[in-house]
């Protein structure tokens, strides 16, 4: 019995030793041209503080033609959010959205955030020309793809038309690109990225392993670029 006992002690230890908790994903779906918007823009501020979150805010410019164009919109976000949409069965898009791990979403800042979570080992490395990705394994998780999302920590923006007009609006983690680097497989994986290829008014990246068909996020990490 006290074999058993120690046995099953030194299991759970080995578990602990080589789970990988991963931060929870918070992605809101944003735009400079919504006057519902700036409360979540700060929600989103105040998550970039957490180490147990990974908070980005993607502008979309679909509020562009109301009289104010969002210099930080990006189609890609659109898309982004459209697979979104049909993945979790929503009729239209909407902001502000913010999706949670890639499997929840909800409007402006309702909800509490999940629980940190065992994931997929990632570790963002930078040197003088590249930024070294690499995924470790996890038996829970089959696959998936890598994701690199660079962004721009803090902005202040004035806003001089739409329904924000006359107002400074602070935003925080705004996200400047979004690019697929590659599958990952379940198995150990690697991936140098040229530090030209980012933008050069990011000053962080975000590297996300999401499921097939932009389903569950599963691995997260961040990295500042200074």
């Amino acid at each position: 019995m006290l074999r058993s006992l120690v046995t099953i002690t030194l299991l759970a230890v080995s578990a602990l030793a080589n789970a990988s908790p991963r931060p929870v994903v918070i992605e809101l779906f944003t735009s400079q041209g919504c006057s519902s918007c700036p409360p979540a823009d700060a929600y989103v501020g105040k998550l970039s503080t957490r180490a147990d979150v990974i908070a980005l805010a993607f502008h979309v410019n679909y509020w562009d033609d109301l009289g104010w164009r969002d210099r930080f919109a990006l189609t890609e976000a659109v898309d982004r959010q459209n697979v979104y949409a049909q993945n979790l069965h929503r009729s239209t898009v909407y902001t502000p959205q913010l999706v949670v791990d890639g499997v929840d979403d909800r409007a402006g800042t309702n909800g509490r955030l999940p629980a940190v979570k065992d994931g997929v080992p990632v570790t963002v490395t930078l040197t003088d020309r590249d930024l070294q990705v690499e995924i470790g394994t996890n038996p829970q998780f089959a696959g998936g793809d890598v994701i690199l999302v660079s962004y721009l920590r803090h902005a202040v923006s004035a806003v001089g038309r739409g329904e924000n007009a006359g107002r400074k609006l602070e935003e925080f983690n705004i996200v400047r690109s979004i690019r697929k680097l590659g599958p990952w497989r379940g198995d150990s994986a690697r991936f140098d990225v040229p530090r030209v290829s980012i933008p050069v008014d990011s000053t962080d990246v975000a590297v996300l392993v999401q499921g097939t068909g932009q389903k569950a996020i599963v691995g997260a990490a961040a990295r500042s670029l200074h």
